[in-house]
This record gives C-alpha cells, structure tokens and sequence, in this order.
C-alpha cells in the first residue's frame, strides 16, 4: 500500500484538515512534525506561544492515536528532515498545508523541488483561510491595497465547505521519533502566563461559547476591554487547532436565523475574518511588509533610538494607564485585547517615536496568539505606514481613548493594583499638579500634546523630502 507523508505545519488538528484529508485518502499515513533548532531567543516566538504549541502537539498526538495514527517528532531543517523521513520510509507522497508567510513559501519551493528529484508526489492545500490571495483581486487582476473593496469582494465569494476527519490513519510501525517537546528544547524557561487551554477539544469548546454567548452582543461589546466581548480564538486559528471553514459555518448558520442587532453583530464578527485574510494577501502580494513600511512614502522615516521610554513601555510603566494595563496584560497572560494593541502600538510610535518593527517584534516574542501578517498588519495601521493606513495625522490619545472605552477603569484597576482605589475620572486626563495618581506608579514619560505635534512634523517634514 502506498505510504504517504503528511507534514504537520499550523494545522495541529485532524478534523476538517485538508492535507491531512487528502494524505489519509492515499493508504497509509506518516503524520510528522519537525520541531525548529533555534535556541533561547528568536525575534519572531517566545516562551508563551511555544509552551502552548507543546501542548497542541501533545493534544494532537493523542487524537491521533484514536484513529489508529502515530504522531511523528523531528527536528532541524525542515527539507532536510522530510528527505531522510522520505528515505528511511519509501513514502511516495507528501502533503502539506500552504503557509501564508514568505518563509514558509520558500521552503515549500525547495519541497517541491526535492519531490520532484526523488520522483515523490507534492501535494500542497489552501487551508489557513477562506480564500487564497490570489482568489480575491480588483477587475484588472491586481492585489487590493485597501481593505474596504477587498471586503466587498470577499463577502461576495461562496466560501468552501468544511471536510470529514479521517475516519482511519494507519502508521507504518517502526519509524523512529523523538519525544513531544517542553520548551526547554527551546532553551527556554517555563512561561508562568495565564495561557488558554491548549489542543484541537479546547479550540471546538471555544468556538461554542463564541457561537452561543459573545457573537450577538460583539458589535456593541468588542471594544471595551474590561468585559470578555471578543472572541478569543486568535491563538486558535494561529495554530489551525480549527479551521476557518469550520468557523464560518457556524457563524454562517446563526447569521441565517439572526435579526435586528444579533445579525449586525455576527456580520461585523465574519468582516473580522476578512480582515485577517486582507493581511494574509497584503503579505503574499507584498513581502517587503516584513522588513519595510507598506507606504512607500514613509520609507526611512526618522525612529529615535528605544531607551529608558521603551523599557517603560516593554514593563507597563509608562504612566499613562491604559497603556500599562495593556502591557501588563500581554505580560501575564501572552494576550492583549485588540483596541488596546492599537493604542498601545500608536503610543509607541507617535507617542515615543519608536519603529514600530521594534514593537512588532516585542508583540510576537509574548503573544500567544502571534501571527505575523496580522501583526504586521495592525503594527503598520497604527504606525501611518500600513495597507488601508489611517493618515499620519490621525494619533490616538491615550486618555481620551480610555474615557471612551474604558470610563469606570475597570480594566485599568484589573492590570493596575497600584490604582484600585483611585477615581477612575483620573485615568481620562494627565495628572493635576505634576502628582502621581497613587503611590509607586509614575508620572507619565510624555506629554502627549507634545509628541503628538513632533509627530505631525516628522511625517510632514519626510513627506516634503
């Protein structure tokens, strides 16, 4: 019986998985995961989304075995893992699940070109979205650089149903593999961050309370931090522990029945989707977006070098406490509510006047949920420099935005114990008289009127060059 491959890559799940659909349809299956070599740091991972990774492989092993499958662990590179795999094993296929990042699409550029030396099949699904980058263009076949009719389109689009599980995945026996990992092969420490449940049964109960308890109320309840108003599935679509297929379903099920407010609220959830997918294609059509400004105009803008202000930043200690709530948020539990990603990300950028690869950066080292074309995405927003950009002039105040998302300081209090017992009245301007809102919590590092003008004059002055 032919043997077939399938590498595990973001799709740590066996239900409505499409490699591994299609890989199970072939005769028996190898199900791999090759684990990365890198050691103690690495600019784009941390602690937090690699402990959560280990128990998703730890799930998936296990859910493998009830279908008659062997979860199989290398490590190194990833070609170089699938060639000796493919030798010791006599496969004649593989499969594998696209990635939307430029670093996995060249590896599966050398894949392809191994599988075709050794005479191997290769067999490569659309799976981590609804609909490819190259499905959804303008009528002269170009890439969208703005979301608005990007969406239009996409929502116009028949969405693909979802896939069965393999209701058998035979492993050959005998086929060596490591143990499932801890983050010491990382090199790293164990994280103590109040992290999801990891696993594909964890993401499915999820998804659940998303459909019975958030999606009717998300329109009015998404932005205010203090409540549980969005849906938390982030990391779960990260990790592919379900498949978007499977979410739109369900959404699309309750849009059906829905009226009134409950059906706005579910179709702003599903334009959340397109959102995602709009930065998946603004990263495959334009991959300088990993390194440069998506705007071309603000190409070599003038950062100031990160400092004492960043390091008050990375800790939470900015004075400014919607910001500090959100970093220390992302501190202790790898996640950080959207609206305050994007104040806090326009903080550091027109606020200190820090490059937002560095923030970028920090993001991904500690959330859960890091994905790099959403972040890349939201970073360049709220930078000026991004795809669909508010304009430069646009800078969030920070205490303005909490008078409107967060006015009882609810969340403030929550991430700020220093400030459980002050009026939260406080947190919506700077302090009176150049006095600390409470005892050991700072004066803010900025004036925000301040840098806010700076700002305006950065980004018109390099305009003008």
């Amino acid at each position: 019986m032919p043997t077939a491959i399938h590498w595990f890559r973001r799709d740590l799940r066996i239900t409505d998985n499409s490699a591994l659909y299609h890989a199970s349809q072939k005769g028996d299956v190898i199900p791999v995961y090759i684990l990365s070599s890198w050691k103690k740091k690495h600019a784009w991972t941390g602690p937090n989304r690699q402990h959560f990774l280990c128990g998703c492989l730890e799930s998936l092993a296990k859910n493998i075995e009830t279908i008659s499958g062997k979860l199989i662990i290398r490590e190194g590179r990833a070609i170089e893992a699938l060639e000796q795999l493919i030798q010791e094993t006599g496969a004649t296929a593989v499969f594998f699940n696209q990635d939307p990042d430029p670093f996995g699409k060249d590896t599966e550029e050398k894949l392809a070109a191994l599988c075709t030396e050794l005479g191997v099949e290769c067999h490569g699904y659309h799976d981590a979205t609804l609909h490819g980058p190259s499905e959804i263009l303008t009528q002269s076949d170009t890439p969208y650089k703005v979301y608005s009719p990007y969406s239009r389109n996409w929502l116009s689009r028949e969405k693909p149903s979802p896939l069965s599980k393999p209701k058998f995945l035979n492993t050959p026996s005998g086929i060596s593999s490591l143990d499932l990992p801890t983050v010491d092969h990382w090199g790293l420490q164990a994280t103590d961050a109040d992290l999801p449940e990891p696993g594909e049964r964890a993401a499915r109960n999820r998804i659940k309370h998303v459909v019975s308890d958030i999606i009717r109320d998300y329109s009015e309840r998404r932005d205010i931090p203090s409540v549980n108003g969005t849906s938390r599935l982030s990391q779960d679509l990260r990790f592919g522990l379900i498949s978007i297929r499977t979410l739109y379903r369900m959404l699309d099920d309750e849009l059906k029945s829905a009226r009134g407010a409950p059906r706005h609220s579910i179709e702003i959830f599903i334009k959340e989707l397109a959102w995602r997918e709009f930065y998946f294609a603004i990263l495959h059509h334009f991959p300088h977006v990993i390194d440069h400004e998506f705007n071309q105009d603000w190409k070599g803008l003038p950062w100031d070098k990160p400092g004492e202000n960043f390091e008050k930043w990375k800790t939470g200690s900015t004075g400014f406490p919607i910001i500090d709530a959100g970093m220390r948020q992302l501190l202790k539990t790898g996640f950080i509510h959207n609206r305050v990603r994007m104040i806090t990300a326009m903080f550091l950028t027109k606020d200190l006047h820090i490059d937002w690869k560095i923030g970028e950066s920090h993001f991904m080292q500690h959330l859960t949920d890091g994905e790099i074309a959403s972040n890349n995405g939201g970073w360049q927003w709220s930078a000026g420099t991004g795809a669909d950009a508010a304009p430069y002039f646009r800078i969030q105040n920070p205490w303005s935005q909490t008078k409107k998302h967060d006015p009882k300081g609810e969340y403030i209090k929550r991430w700020i114990p220093e400030l459980k017992d002050i009026d939260p009245k406080k947190f919506q301007s700077p302090p009176e008289n150049d006095e600390p809102l409470a005892k050991g919590y700072p004066l803010p590092c900025v004036d925000h009127k301040t840098e806010r003008e700076r700002t305006l004059a950065i980004f018109k002055q390099h305009r003008g060059n």
